[in-house]
């Protein structure tokens, strides 16, 4: 179990001696270039889109339920660890939440936009909870029973289920660059065209998954190629973007050169004029890559630690000030006592409430 939280911090004091870098930062790539999160986010990006009025309907909906409710920023409980690692791995810490209310006690109490699990967890709970909380059905997943393991997500459920349910969102995980890659997106771009025919929004976890981008670093947390990952999701009209926040850049060049081989496009003006070592300016390519920001850019918050405040605001700072709209945070808040977990969400939803955080 971590560490047991105590007492509330300022912003600034959970960035430590990073405060003043991550707070005062200027981006290379200006605001000016991005749509940004708002109140009238709905009416004034996707209002001019495709998408039907329901869709905007459930898109309102998530944009204007918890603390962050008609900011224009997203606070997401998403608990689909149970498939994807194990329940064994996830519950484990804290066995409440192998049962399924617990986890939507959490995301309410926790004042959250919205709770993204399986069709299991939502369709036990559907008639208790579903006009309290968004509901996002996650539909589809990487299982790890199979021997030997393998990267591939499968589809767990239909979205004429979701509808059932109430949800007002699917979510899906593409692994980009794994050798599911394209039946993945098949059926996805599918399962969203039918989910925005039935008035849902669409969520797409963009995840890189190839060992060639196992090199001196770990070039799945890379920003150019995370970045393409981004752009690829909202090709298939994602309307909300998942990534993981990046870390480093150059994953183009570094597989090329690891493995000698031509690999993929890029262009000089990413790393020279697009973006920094810096990780807000390295978000910010992300955000670029989400149509400039009219899919949002929610970020997760990663594996549970002994830093868990401190890493998440520190995360949610990066990606507000990059022009993103949101933390999505599951084990750690939901492997750490429901209280605590409730201070991490509120802590979290505080930097976006925050009128000294700004936009870089």
């Amino acid at each position: 179990m971590t560490a047991t939280f105590s007492a509330p911090k300022s912003i600034a004091s959970w960035l430590g001696d990073e405060a003043e870098n991550l707070l005062t930062y200027e981006a290379k790539v200006s605001q000016e270039m991005l749509h940004l999160p708002g109140a009238d986010f709905v009416d004034r990006i996707f209002s001019k889109s495709d998408r039907n009025p329901q869709v905007l309907r459930s898109l309102q909906q998530l944009y204007s339920t918890g603390r962050l409710a008609n900011t224009g920023y997203l606070s997401i409980l998403p608990v689909d660890q149970g498939i994807e690692h194990s329940g064994a791995a996830s519950f484990a810490p804290n066995p409440i939440y192998f049962d399924p209310e617990n986890i939507v006690k959490l995301a309410l109490e926790g004042g959250c936009n919205a709770v993204a699990t399986t069709l299991g967890v939502l369709g036990m709970v559907s008639r208790k909870y579903a006009h309290h909380i968004p509901f996002i059905v996650k539909l589809n997943h990487n299982e790890l029973l199979t021997y030997p393991n393998a990267s591939d997500q499968i589809m767990f459920g239909s979205v004429e289920q979701a509808w059932n349910l109430g949800a007002v969102a699917i979510g899906a995980t593409i692994y980009f660059g794994s050798e599911g890659s394209a039946r993945q997106i098949q059926e996805v771009s599918k399962a969203f065209a039918r989910a925005h025919e039935l008035g849902m929004a669409t969520i797409l976890w963009c995840y890189l998954r190839n060992n060639a981008f196992k090199q001196d670093k770990d070039y799945h947390l890379a920003a150019d190629l995370t970045g393409q990952a981004n752009h690829l999701g909202v090709t298939i009209e994602a309307d909300i973007i998942k990534q993981k926040l990046p870390e480093c850049n150059g994953g183009y060049t570094a597989v090329a050169k690891a493995t000698g081989n031509k690999y993929g496009r890029t262009h000089d003006k990413v790393y020279s004029e697009l973006t920094s070592d810096h990780p807000i300016d390295l978000t910010r390519y992300q955000v670029l890559n989400c149509y400039a920001g009219r899919s949002g850019l929610i970020n997760s918050g990663g594996a549970s630690g002994d830093n868990d405040f401190a890493t998440a605001v520190r995360t949610a700072v990066i990606n507000k000030r990059a022009g993103g709209c949101g933390l999505i945070s599951g084990r750690k808040t939901f492997q750490r006592p429901m209280d605590e977990g409730v201070k991490l969400f509120h802590a979290i939803q505080d930097v976006y409430l925050s009128e000294d955080v700004t936009i870089a």
